[in-house]
């Protein structure tokens, strides 16, 4: 399904016999049925309507009198954040569609009254109408009026109209007939249909932009964070790279950016290479597409039931970080925005069991969770070859791997420069080595390689040794969700693995290799790809030491594979090339994450 901001949520037909009798007349079973609308995969609320009669019977009706029904109650239950109306019209029925009340051997019929009218008023032979109130109100009942034909123009009476989402008190309704003294004994009967709406969210106006800028706005109406300034020299017919978005939302997850506030514009990806429009005299707004989250990423098992390109918002139950989620071209769903996870929502058995594999390492046992990144120093100045990087050591038995010793560290550690201190207005995706500057919400956290592996040295894949000969750990623990999973690199017989993303690079188009010389597409047009929504990956930069470099220009992301005892795979990308996880690095850097389901 597509993104798009819903326009009509849910429309629930409740159906209700009325039964008006003469003379020794005996009730008619009632029919009811509900029907429900699927809606855009932006948001699928519920809506029911509960009644507590299926019948409105005016029992023995006097020739030449007037008198009122049975009242019966109408509830809605939704969890619709934005309201609801309740309306009623008639006629919705094959056997009897028609506005009037009208008995199936005779033409003598009763006809909805066309004004409103006291009971007491209500003077016109064989006609009749309905009063509605909120129950347990104390006040008088509302005059009688008749209700429209389904196929009318205007064709409800709303009874309700409410933009909280608090459910409103539930509705009394009844009718009112007056019969002729000449009207045959019998049943009269036809139906009355309320119809519950659930009302779409609320569309921010839209923004006015200057010329030749492109404007960010955080398309919201409650409950956002966040500025992002104007970014300038966006001439008509040039080529601008789009700002990641420094905006966040309580229940939203962020999937890129569009040219109109309903979503009814062009999807791009946060930082998508864009040519600007011929006319760029009043530049060029754009809205934050938010979606709002519809389950729990330990929980969710919905990855089979999407089509590629469809998007929707889970929430990481650890820390309640919702995070808008895609079906990629390799068939696998992924987050499309980068890991915010901080340290202490690693910590406490609760979140540990909340993980991807805490507490399976054979060499290290449990894991109490991230360290905190004290200096925001990844130093490079590690005991060589050592499994991770200097810090505080939390323990100093030496393990034995292979034929050779290494020191026991245990010192996942992370760094939080972007979330807790993103830009003030951002203008450009590029920022000063200065982390006083800030950066974009959206680039997330900073992790090392041992802090994603959760503190296990090796995702095992399909070799149980490294280049150098050493046996790895065959186990699955990471810092995604449970259920969920780093990609994988390249593994250590040179191969692609399946799921892995190389394999996403193929499906994109790509070679899967580490070549430095693609022609067919270029390294920049595969740059773009990745980088277009739904894939959304960003140019994060690193980090190195206590600086945060090539924010803005360049991608880098966490694999789940070793090269060795000191480096790990991962990918990146610049806007000249790609390499889709067969690059290496130091583990002790400072890499963002992205995970998968499959």
């Amino acid at each position: 399904m597509s993104l798009n901001r819903l326009k009509m949520v849910s429309v629930v037909f409740a159906t209700v016999i009325v039964a008006v009798f003469g003379f020794g007349a005996l009730p008619v079973s009632a029919l009811t049925y509900s029907q429900a609308v699927d809606v855009s995969f932006t948001f699928n609320p519920t809506i029911s309507i509960n009644l507590s009669s299926a019948d409105l019977l005016i029992d023995e009706l006097v020739p030449g009198s007037v008198k009122d029904s049975n009242v019966i109650t109408v509830g809605v239950s939704t969890n619709n954040a934005f309201g609801y109306t309740l309306s009623a019209n008639v006629g919705n029925d094959s056997t009897y569609d028609t506005r009037d009340l009208i008995r199936s051997d005779d033409d003598n019929k009763f006809t909805s009254i066309d004004v409103g009218s006291a009971l007491d008023n209500l003077t016109t032979d064989n006609s009749w109408g309905f009063s509605s109130k909120l129950s347990g109100d104390s006040t008088e009942w509302a005059s009688y009026s008749g209700l429209p034909l389904y196929s009318d123009t205007n064709n409800t009476a709303t009874l309700i109209d409410t933009s909280s989402s608090a459910e409103s008190s539930p509705v009394d309704f009844k009718i009112a007939a007056r019969a002729s003294s000449v009207i045959p004994s019998g049943t009269y009967r036809n139906v009355i249909n309320f119809i519950a709406v659930a009302k779409p969210e609320p569309t921010p106006a839209p923004i006015q932009c200057e010329e030749n800028k492109i404007c960010y706005s955080n398309n919201a109406l409650d409950n956002v964070e966040g500025t992002m300034g104007k970014q300038s020299n966006a001439t008509s017919g040039s080529t601008v790279t789009l700002l990641a978005s420094n905006y966040s939302r309580q229940g939203f997850g962020f999937a890129g950016w569009n040219t109109a506030p309903d979503y009814s514009g062009t999807n791009y990806g946060p930082n998508e290479d864009v040519t600007m429009p011929a006319d760029m005299s009043h530049g060029l707004p754009l809205y934050a597409m938010w979606v709002k989250s519809s389950g729990v990423m330990q929980e969710w098992n919905g990855c089979i039931g999407l089509n590629i390109g469809d998007v929707t918002a889970l929430t990481d139950a650890r820390d309640n970080q919702v995070y808008a989620v895609a079906k990629l071209a390799d068939n696998n769903c992924w987050m499309i925005e980068n890991l915010r996870l901080e340290a202490g929502a690693t910590r406490g058995e609760s979140n540990k069991d909340l993980s991807q594999g805490y507490g399976t390492s054979t060499i290290y046992g449990d894991f109490s969770g991230l360290a905190d990144a004290e200096s925001g120093n990844f130093s490079s100045s590690a005991i060589a070859n050592s499994i991770y990087y200097s810090g505080t050591q939390e323990g100093s038995a030496s393990i034995n791997i292979g034929t050779s010793e290494y020191p026991a560290y245990r010192m996942p550690r992370y760094n939080n420069l972007n979330t807790n201190n993103r830009a003030e207005n951002p203008t450009s995706n590029s920022f000063s080595n200065d982390n006083s500057t800030g950066g974009m919400y959206s680039y997330g956290n900073y992790y090392t390689w041992s802090a994603a592996m959760a503190n296990t040295m090796y995702y095992g894949g399909t070799s149980a040794t490294d280049a150098n000969g050493k046996t790895s750990e065959t186990v699955n623990t990471s810092l995604c969700p449970r259920g969920w999973d780093l990609p994988y690199g390249r593994n250590v017989g040179n191969g692609v693995m399946n799921g892995g993303i190389a394999n996403l690079d193929i499906q994109l188009g790509g070679t899967g290799s580490m070549s430095t010389t693609q022609t067919s597409p270029t390294g920049g047009e595969m740059s773009s790809r990745w980088r277009t929504y739904p894939n959304n990956f960003l140019y994060s930069g690193h980090l190195s030491g206590s600086s945060i470099d090539n924010r803005g220009e360049f991608g880098f992301y966490l694999s789940s594979t070793v090269r060795d005892f000191a480096d790990m795979f991962y990918f990146y990308l610049s806007r000249a090339r790609v390499f889709p996880g067969v690059a290496y690095d130091n583990k002790y850097k400072g890499y963002t994450v992205r995970c998968f389901a499959e």
